[in-house]
């Protein structure tokens, strides 16, 4: 059992919905003190409101730097200071380069790669004055493992944050603080969904374990990365796609 992060001050960037959700709504679940951080104040309303307990929100552009601090500030004042940031916020536009404009990429490179940059740095006063803190990044295995047509800005954003990781972690160590990711596969969120039913059956299909993931599946490894149990592994990803990447032909799936 892990121990306890009931009290912690925690913030999910992009937990409005989706993973972002999932996370916060694992680590609300064992008490943590949770914000979420998104542009969208309606979907943050129902959010915290459903999540109850020690939820509350902050509306902020997460590839802006004024808009980041001030919300991980607030977060901080009213919550005491704070111990786990989740880089989540992320999107997936499907577009092939051919048909790409310049402000799509730079767009996605802003929510999906600029924004973990920005959290961790403001995050960083609040580590330096506690001497401890955890990161931890939603990644994916697009882009670090796995290629997909339309998804090259989205691939090359999560591939970067685990470029970014490797010399994060050494310069948050100053501060005794951990950072890791969390890579997921298929998870069934509302970005999935809006593919379609024949993209969500035909990736089932391709996973070993033949389903797709759930949020909360990526929120309990964000819960152990952020665990006193987690303290000496940083600079680390784990993959949570139900064995999606192992098959190395569509021959192989088809023999389980």
């Amino acid at each position: 059992m892990l121990t306890s992060i009931k009290g912690k001050s925690v913030i999910v960037t992009g937990g409005s919905k989706g993973i972002g959700r999932g996370i916060a709504q694992v680590f609300a679940a064992q008490g943590a003190k949770v914000t979420l951080i998104a542009r969208d104040e309606a979907g943050l309303k129902k959010a915290a409101t459903e999540m109850g307990g020690n939820v509350r929100y902050e509306i902020a552009d997460v590839g802006d730097w004024n808009a980041v601090k001030a919300a991980v500030d607030s977060t901080a004042k009213a919550q005491g200071g704070l111990d786990i940031m989740c880089a989540n916020a992320g999107y997936f536009p499907q577009t092939k380069i051919v048909e790409m404009d310049v402000e799509e990429w730079d767009s996605v490179m802003a929510c999906n790669l600029r924004s973990s940059f920005l959290a961790v740095k403001a995050s960083i006063p609040y580590f330096e004055k506690a001497n401890k803190g955890r990161v931890i990044l939603t990644s994916s295995i697009t882009g670090a493992v796995t290629g997909f047509p339309g998804w090259s800005h989205y691939g090359a954003s999560k591939a970067g944050q685990l470029g970014f990781l490797k010399t994060a972690a050494m310069e948050l160590s100053r501060y005794n603080t951990t950072i890791n990711a969390v890579m997921p596969g298929n998870i069934y969120t509302e970005g999935l969904q809006g593919l379609g039913q024949e993209y969500l059956d035909t990736m089932a299909a391709s996973i070993p374990l033949k389903r797709l993931g759930a949020v909360e599946d990526i929120g309990n490894a964000a819960l152990f990365f952020a665990s006193d149990e987690a303290a000496y592994i940083t600079g680390q990803q784990i993959i949570v796609d139900g064995g999606q990447i192992l098959p190395e032909s569509l021959e192989a799936i088809q023999e389980i």
